[in-house]
């Protein structure tokens, strides 16, 4: 299985194609991708709040490339509320999940109401948890996951009150690798890019992967990078062993065999 992360420049305007902007990205990156292999899509890259065509776009997203599409987020418009929604797509076009947004910051509850579908799918065997941006910051949100998550996917659209994005990359970073290593699992955010076109808020762009088997303090989190495309190979033997000899130690709360 390989995480497919983008981190593009996106526009926050009515009318805005983000995903041709996406598409060309992928295009330019030459990524060939398979069927158990993940997109995951940065949270709000579609701004349209009908469900349908949302849904259809990123259907046809996955059917193009052949594989699973984690489809980011929009906000959903239905019986007279407003959620952060997303929905994953397997590659022939089926959705197979819809998830929600299920603690919005406080700011953003002026637009949408909590959500109470909780991202969860298995895909080649993995467990896989989906947490759409603020969500990642709530330990209990992955406590109650069942079964335990060998990924966890956060599609971002990480804001900043600062001038630059070093102080929110670096939150963002450290939690990442604490949540990866502490749980066992990949930890992979797509985000969009610095400085993409916001009303108000900077962008921060702290996409990237965070590997708990890695030895090189370096490659703890490996950002996306400059080309807003990275494709990171998932090796689950490895992780495996990392878990059982986390076991081993005393410093894990996962059972041997579920590695």
């Amino acid at each position: 299985m390989r995480l497919i992360l983008v981190q593009p420049q996106l526009r926050h305007l009515a009318g805005t194609s983000n995903l041709e902007t996406i598409g060309h990205l992928l295009q330019s990156a030459h990524v060939d991708a398979v069927d158990d292999d993940l997109l995951l899509l940065p949270e709000r890259f579609d701004l349209r709040e009908e469900a349908s065509p949302y849904e259809e776009d990123v259907a046809s997203l996955a059917r193009s490339l052949g594989c699973h599409v984690v489809g980011g987020s929009h906000h959903e418009r239905r019986e007279g509320a407003a959620f952060n929604a997303g929905v994953v797509v397997d590659p022939r076009g089926n959705i197979v999940v819809h998830y929600e947004k299920l603690r919005p910051y406080a700011l953003e509850r002026q637009f949408v109401s909590p959500g109470n579908r909780r991202g969860a799918l298995t895909v080649a065997g993995r467990h896989i948890v989906l947490l759409i941006c603020a969500d990642f910051w709530f330990v209990d949100l992955l406590l109650g996951a069942r079964p335990p998550p060998d990924v966890v996917l956060v599609p971002a659209l990480s804001v900043t009150r600062k001038t630059s994005p070093a102080y929110s990359r670096a939150l963002w970073k450290h939690l990442a690798v604490s949540r990866a290593y502490e749980f066992g699992t990949y930890v992979g955010i797509s985000d969009w890019a610095y400085p993409s076109e916001l009303p108000a808020l900077f962008t921060s762009g702290v996409g990237g992967l965070a590997d708990p088997t890695a030895i090189d303090p370096d490659k703890f989190f490996v950002p996306i990078g400059t080309s807003g495309v990275a494709v990171y190979d998932l090796d689950f033997e490895v992780l495996g062993a990392f878990r059982r000899d986390r076991v081993d130690r005393g410093f894990f709360w996962r059972s041997p065999s579920s590695g």
